[in-house]
């Protein structure tokens, strides 16, 4: 994995490593966890998030994990979109936050997106995968 601030400096401070990004937020540990121990596997399709979506959401009940799990959904659903839908790709918003930057320039905040779906399944994530990969 080529993650810039854990080798060593780059040439070119200013430039970032795609591949390395994404990489980095596609792991998604926690929802990766909560989906095996339900026997869904993440294999990075839009049928995985259908699968998610049916996931009885018992981490409600937990504030910290509702949050880490809300974060983890949203970059996951932006890792299902980098990889299927054509020309979308990985962006950092100047507060540091990920999007997703279609090719049509929209910008669109999956975090945000899986915090709603982890607190209250609406929208589904297959849904929004949907309207993405539609533009």
């Amino acid at each position: 994995m080529k993650i810039p601030f854990l080798g060593g400096r780059s040439e070119n401070p200013g430039t970032r490593d795609a591949e390395g990004i994404a990489e980095l937020l596609a792991e998604c540990e926690l929802l990766r966890s909560h989906a095996s121990r339900s026997g869904v596997e993440l294999d990075d399709t839009e049928a995985s998030l259908e699968a998610l979506d049916q996931l009885v959401p018992g981490w409600r009940d937990d504030e910290d994990v509702l949050l880490w799990l809300g974060n983890d959904a949203g970059l996951y659903l932006g890792t299902v979109i980098v990889r299927t839908v054509p020309g979308a790709a990985w962006d950092l918003r100047s507060d540091g936050q990920p999007v997703i930057r279609l090719e049509s320039g929209r910008e669109f905040d999956v975090v945000a997106a899986g915090h709603e779906w982890a607190g209250s399944g609406v929208p589904e994530l297959s849904q929004l995968y949907a309207e993405v990969a539609e533009e």
